[in-house]
């Protein structure tokens, strides 16, 4: 413990000397990027300023507002939904409603970085993780988007390091395995073993093996309502 305190301090002291605004980040965050980087200081200071000049391009005014995600937010896939038994805010995602022929690239990249910061703002002191649930029933060729599953994970693993806790895949058709071996070698190993395929047969007991019945959506076998993610 104290060597990581020693080497978040100095890396405290390489990222005054590269970017001025890492004097206001917090230790938590310099040792997710510390962690995600092995504890290699040197890596960590990089992969952490190229976040800060990703953040200053893609979020300018410091948050994506509705405004700028509309078409995205019309599908209402995307869904806020209580807490796992460890703290860490759920996210409920439905592949089925993602239209992938009437999507913009750059839209729905900002729509990651909005559902993101949100999961993020929804976190209990000292939890640093979410727990995304993926639904991908009914999922055909018209929702399947190779080019934004790579966008997603791009922002999530670069920018967001350490910030995923699990993710759950329900009802995985066979089109999305197609798929998912075109992506696959895009997910660094740290992500790929947070990624748990559910057999529908088991699905309702492997859910609740993290999180609470009060804390599950009605379609799973809980008893919590599904807040659209605007709203939450």
């Amino acid at each position: 413990m104290a060597d990581v305190e020693m080497k978040v301090e100095l890396m405290r002291k390489i990222l005054e000397q590269k970017d001025s605004d890492s004097k206001d980040l917090d230790d938590s965050t310099l040792k997710r990027f510390l962690r995600a980087r092995d504890l290699d200081v040197e890596k960590a200071a990089n992969f952490l300023v190229k976040h800060l000049r990703w953040r200053r391009e893609a979020i300018p005014k410091g948050y994506i507002s509705e405004s700028e995600i509309q078409n995205e937010i019309a599908q209402k896939k995307m869904f806020a939904q209580g807490f796992d038994k460890i703290g860490r805010p759920v996210g409920v995602v439905f592949g089925c409603r993602h239209n992938a022929s009437n999507r913009d690239l750059n839209e729905f990249k900002r729509f990651v970085v909005y559902i993101i910061e949100k999961l993020c703002s929804r976190m209990q002191q000292n939890q640093e993780k979410f727990t995304i649930i993926a639904d991908l029933q009914g999922l055909g060729y018209s929702h399947c988007d190779i080019r934004a599953y790579i966008a997603a994970l791009d922002i999530l693993q670069n920018n967001y390091p350490e910030r995923l806790g699990k993710c759950f895949l329900l009802h995985v058709p066979y089109l999305f395995m197609k798929a998912w071996k075109i992506v696959y070698p895009f997910i660094d190993k740290n992500t790929r073993s947070k990624i748990i395929f559910v057999e529908d047969k088991n699905m309702m007991s492997t859910l609740l093996e993290d999180i609470e019945e009060n804390q599950l959506p009605e379609q799973y076998g809980g008893k919590l309502k599904l807040v659209p993610i605007e709203q939450s």
